[in-house]
């Protein structure tokens, strides 16, 4: 039976542990590509480059396995891949695992659910991985089976048309994870800040600080999910239209 294709990046770099993790686990699966970004790109949402070039650098290659950086976005690694190395789409891509939840509007942001995306854009199976602890020592030892359930679970029944999976699991702790629940996206949002501070030079600069807060208590969401030790699938299209508002707005006189 031939193995699938996988594709794998993130944006926590080339040389995060969850990146390590997620390719041990893909390599049990089917042959795997790696290009992933030469440093942190996290917030980047679904930047690509385009005034500067871009530029790969193989790592490693082995009957199997490839392994690529590249000095650009998320978005850009799953794009350069198809079209510089694989020449063609993979059966699957998958993101992560980053480091930090990506449940909630954290999905609008992050590039590592941009990724999967960009996967989804292009018509191939894809997931974002993503664990509830934003150290760079996270535990991820809780996460095999898991990755692994639903990973097999894409392959053998593939996804619905233009749909991608934003996946979050709970960080270790001391009671087991419950389940998997498919669910929807937190209504909840970033009361942010920015701190002002000074430089050597005695010039103002500022860092982006922000509290987390979500007055949306549903039991159906992935914030309840990760709050109740249950991994939270949220299934994810690309199309931004507010439907449920068309037949509103065309009812606005919209005449000159």
């Amino acid at each position: 039976m031939k193995k699938p294709k996988i594709l794998i990046t993130n944006d926590d770099s080339i040389h995060a542990p969850g990146i390590r993790k997620l390719i041990s686990i893909m390599r049990q699966i089917g042959d795997v590509i790696v290009m992933a970004p030469d440093s942190p790109q996290s917030g980047m949402g679904h930047a690509i480059t385009v005034a500067t070039p871009l530029r790969i650098k193989q790592i490693a290659k082995e009957i199997g396995y490839e392994e690529y950086s590249c000095n650009g976005t998320p978005v850009d690694c799953v794009k350069i891949a198809e079209k510089a190395v694989l020449h063609g789409k993979p059966d699957l891509i998958v993101s992560g695992i980053n480091h930090g939840s990506n449940a909630s509007v954290n999905v609008i942001y992050s590039g590592t659910i941009a990724a999967a995306i960009e996967g989804c854009i292009e018509g191939v199976n894809s997931i974002g991985f993503s664990l509830d602890d934003y150290s760079w020592d996270a535990d991820f030892s809780h996460v095999d089976e898991y990755i692994k359930k639903i990973t097999l679970e894409v392959l053998d029944k593939g996804l619905p048309k233009d749909t991608c999976l934003n996946v979050n699991i709970p960080a270790l702790n001391k009671s087991p994870i419950k389940g998997i629940m498919v669910c929807r996206q937190a209504k909840a949002c970033w009361d942010e800040a920015f701190e002002a501070r000074k430089d050597p030079h005695d010039r103002d600069y500022y860092w982006l600080t922000g509290v987390f807060h979500s007055d949306d208590l549903a039991e159906d969401t992935d914030q309840w999910a990760l709050k109740n030790n249950f991994i939270a699938i949220v299934p994810l299209h690309f199309d931004l239209t507010a439907h449920h508002n068309l037949k509103t707005l065309s009812e606005y006189d919209w005449k000159i």
